[in-house]
């Protein structure tokens, strides 16, 4: 199965920008939707974003769209998530993952079956 694993959160202050990485690695890691999702705790996982590497345009749920940036090298089976302007509302755990490819990959918690580790994010204001 295709292994994640994430890098690049940290600690910021409100306004700052991060950059996460997602590599893929083992059977199945091209022709796989990737996503992006974070869960603070206490509450449930959503969705951030998701693309097809190599495919169409990305999507976003609408709380970082315009903040948020996902993107791929699909030669290097990474995906990457730009945050710029964060809030600490964005503070959580931030989960990679990967699911079938689709038409549109969308970052709905249902469609994915495998998840890296997670790494945090703590944004203080």
């Amino acid at each position: 199965a295709v292994q994640l694993v994430e890098s690049g959160g940290g600690s910021v202050e409100s306004g700052g920008s991060l950059r996460l990485s997602c590599a893929a690695s083992g059977p199945g890691a091209g022709g796989a939707c990737m996503a992006w999702f974070r869960q603070a705790p206490g509450k449930e996982r959503e969705g951030v974003a998701a693309i097809l590497p190599g495919g169409g345009r990305p999507s976003y749920h609408d709380s970082v769209k315009e903040r948020f940036t996902i993107s791929e090298d699909n030669g290097k089976n990474v995906v990457y998530l730009q945050m710029d302007n964060l809030k600490p509302d964005d503070t959580a755990t931030y989960y990679c993952a990967a699911g079938p490819a689709a038409r549109m990959c969308m970052p709905t918690v249902a469609d994915y079956t495998t998840w890296g580790q997670g790494t945090q994010v703590t944004v203080s204001s």
